[in-house]
C-alpha cells in the first residue's frame, strides 16, 4: 500500500482506540454507500457517533478538520440515512470529527464533536 494509505490507516486506528478508551462502542469501520464512506460509526450513550477522521503530517495549511467541505457532508449525511435504515435503527445523530496532525514524532488529537449539521 502507498505511504498515505498507511498514514490514513495509522489515524484511524488511532481514532478507534482513542473512542474507545472514552468509552464508545464502535459500530462499524469504513461503512461505504454509494460514493460515500463513514471512517468511524459510534455508540455514545443513546448517540450514534459519526465520525470524519483525518490526518495531516503538518499543520501548515491548518486543522486537518478545516478540509472537510458541503459535498463531503452531504455524501456523510446520506450514508448515515442508509445506514441507520439498512439496521431498524432510531438514535440520535452526532457528527464528530477526529482531526491527527503528526509533527516532530508525536501525535496531537482534537476531537470536535458536533463538527457539523446536516443541510438541506
Amino acid at each position: 500500500m502507498s505511504k498515505s494509505y498507511d498514514f490514513g490507516q495509522a489515524a484511524e486506528n488511532r481514532a478507534s482506540q482513542y473512542l474507545q478508551q472514552k468509552g464508545y462502542l464502535i459500530l462499524a469501520r469504513n461503512y461505504r454507500y454509494l460514493k460515500a464512506e463513514i471512517d468511524l460509526i459510534a455508540l455514545e450513550n443513546n448517540t450514534l457517533v459519526v465520525v470524519e477522521v483525518k490526518a495531516r503530517s503538518s499543520s501548515y495549511f491548518g486543522s486537518p478538520a478545516s478540509f472537510i467541505g458541503k459535498k463531503k457532508i452531504r455524501l456523510l449525511v446520506q450514508a448515515t440515512d442508509h445506514y441507520m435504515q439498512s439496521k431498524n435503527l432510531s438514535y440520535e445523530v452526532r457528527f464528530d470529527i477526529l482531526s491527527f496532525v503528526y509533527e516532530k514524532g508525536k501525535w496531537q488529537v482534537e476531537h470536535l464533536k458536533e463538527a457539523f449539521y446536516p443541510f438541506t
